[in-house]
């Protein structure tokens, strides 16, 4: 069976949500694998310490948040812009 990039990665992170929130709520951590990394304060920091580690390899650089930010693009939405899939 074939695994979508990062699922394990995203499955450790929901696994530590409550934990990592009661630690780490408002900073940015970098999961590999079934690893955790680390916290850090900024995304270029968790950035960073990934591709220094991983180089070009997949990681998980997420922000620990209690509700989970959704980005949309108005643009997009708009028809101001094209996706190409």
């Amino acid at each position: 069976m074939t695994t979508m990039p990062l699922e394990t990665e995203l499955a450790v992170f929901a696994r530590m949500k409550d934990t990592l929130l009661a630690t780490y709520e408002g900073k940015f951590v970098l999961v590999h694998g079934e690893d955790f990394l680390g916290a850090f304060d900024s995304a270029e920091n968790a950035y960073a310490e990934g591709v220094k580690r991983f180089g070009q390899e997949p990681f998980l650089l997420k922000k620990v948040t209690a509700h989970e930010e959704v980005y949309r693009n108005q643009a997009l939405s708009l028809g101001l812009i094209h996706a190409r899939i």
